[in-house]
Order: C-alpha cells, then sequence, then structure tokens
C-alpha cells in the first residue's frame, strides 16, 4: 500500500475508551483525517486520540447514537467516510482493498464483513456469527438514524468489500452486562415510541423462546462450546427483560 494518505475521514464516536482507542486507531493510519466526537469522557480516552492527530469535538450523546454519528460525519472534510467503532480494528486485508477502492473512487456505499471475538478468540457462530455494516460511503448525503441499532443511510449504490473489521464487543463479562442492561432499555424505549404493542404471551414467553432457538440451533450456536450455550441463554433472558421493560412502560397499572 503506498504511503500516501487516503481520501478518508475516519469517524468514530467515544466514551471512556481509553482501553480501546490505541489499537482502534492505530489500525487506521491509512486515513487523512480522524474525526472524534466524545461523549464527555472521564478517562484519556481525549488525550489519547490527539495523539493519533485526531480532531475531536466533545458533545453530549443524549442517548441518540444516529445524531450523534451524523453530528460527526458532518465534521469530516474527505469525500469519503469511514465509521468505525472503538471495540473494532482494520484488519490489513481490508486496509489494502480500501487503499484500491478508493483509488477508483467509485460512487458507491460499501459493507464490511465483521468478524467477531471475545477474550478466548474468534467466534464464528449463534450471536457472535459474521455479519455485515455499511461503514465505507461517500461523505455527500450520508447520514445516520436512529437512537439505538442505527441504520446508516447514503444515497449511492451500495455493495460488499473484500476483508474484514475485527470486532471486541465484550471485553469481560462486566462490559456485557454493562451493555445488556443499557441495550435493553434503550430497546424498550425506542419500541415504546414506535407504539409496539407487547402481549404478556408474545412478548415475555414466546419471543425469549424463538431468541434462543433461533442464536443456539439455526445460527449454530452450539459449535461455539461453553460460551455458545452461555450467550444464548443470556439472548434469551436479553429478549425476555426488552420486553419486560416494554411491558411496564404499556401497562404501567398492571403487575406481572
Amino acid at each position: 500500500m503506498s504511503s500516501e494518505k487516503l481520501n478518508v475521514s475516519v469517524v468514530l464516536l467515544t466514551k471512556n475508551e481509553e482501553h480501546n482507542i490505541d489499537a482502534c486507531l492505530g489500525s487506521c493510519s491509512f486515513a487523512k483525517e480522524i474525526i472524534v466526537v466524545d461523549d464527555e469522557s472521564t478517562d484519556g480516552t481525549v488525550a489519547k486520540a490527539k495523539t493519533f492527530g485526531a480532531k475531536v469535538f466533545t458533545r453530549a450523546l443524549a442517548g441518540n447514537w444516529g445524531e450523534q454519528q451524523t453530528f460527526a460525519i458532518s465534521k469530516a472534510s474527505c469525500e469519503w467516510v469511514f465509521l468505525i467503532d472503538a471495540d473494532e480494528r482494520v484488519s490489513p486485508l481490508l486496509a489494502q482493498n480500501l487503499a484500491k477502492t478508493l483509488e477508483q473512487n467509485p460512487q458507491k456505499a460499501f459493507w464490511i464483513q465483521r468478524e467477531n471475538h471475545y477474550n478466548s478468540g474468534r467466534k464464528a457462530h449463534g450471536i457472535l456469527r459474521p455479519d455485515w455494516v455499511l461503514r465505507l460511503l461517500p461523505r455527500e448525503g450520508a447520514r445516520v438514524e436512529g437512537q439505538v441499532h442505527q441504520t446508516i443511510c447514503s444515497p449511492f449504490p451500495q455493495e460488499k468489500l473484500s476483508g474484514h473489521l475485527i470486532h471486541f464487543p465484550y471485553r469481560n463479562w462486566e462490559a456485557y452486562f454493562r451493555k445488556f442492561e443499557k441495550y435493553t432499555t434503550l430497546s424498550a424505549e425506542k419500541y415504546e415510541s414506535q407504539g409496539k404493542h407487547c402481549g404478556f404471551v408474545n412478548g415475555i414467553i414466546i419471543k425469549p423462546l424463538w431468541a434462543f432457538l433461533k442464536v443456539y440451533f439455526f445460527n449454530l450456536g452450539f459449535l461455539d462450546g461453553k460460551i455458545g450455550w452461555t450467550l444464548s441463554v443470556y439472548h434469551y433472558f436479553y429478549t425476555m427483560t426488552k420486553y419486560v421493560k416494554l411491558y411496564s412502560r404499556r401497562h404501567p397499572d398492571q403487575s406481572l
């Protein structure tokens, strides 16, 4: 790969990511610009980001990831933006393919496969099976919608790009349970704002059971051994918890 920086702005949102940011931004050395929008971190996140030459903007997330990411995109000055999370790393092959693609300057947006790892190594099944995320796109018209499980929007045609993002979604069980609590609440809030109905039988009995069966059997979570079983069971409780929270919001005068 040429040592010349690519005409792309790496866009990253942070909140107390001191333990992640070195490896994340270190894998993005190909980029001409790094934009970091920080949600009032209290650790060394901002100082570390600046050592990579990042342009750092402090802005409260206020529970709206899509709005925060759209704001970050608006601060980018390069023709292309590459969206990354602090717990992700750009693989060498992906960096090479990014360079080749941008040399051709296609007017397209690109999906990239994410390879998920836990602390015991790469996992390929269940809730940690590889997934595709839209991450490389022209800055023109790019925006992000949704408070949680956001949608990245681009007016350009889309296709897949080879190479992987390496993803470390859970550093340890404490991090897992922090995300569990945060995202079950955000999901319930999202469903409530959409007027989604939640009955006891369907939402709290059937949906969690189906969630477990899907990730453990149909998505082959059992092939990941003990961690596959454990995460599949917790996916059952994750699904049940978000619907319990929604049920309590939709039926405040009823007890379970």
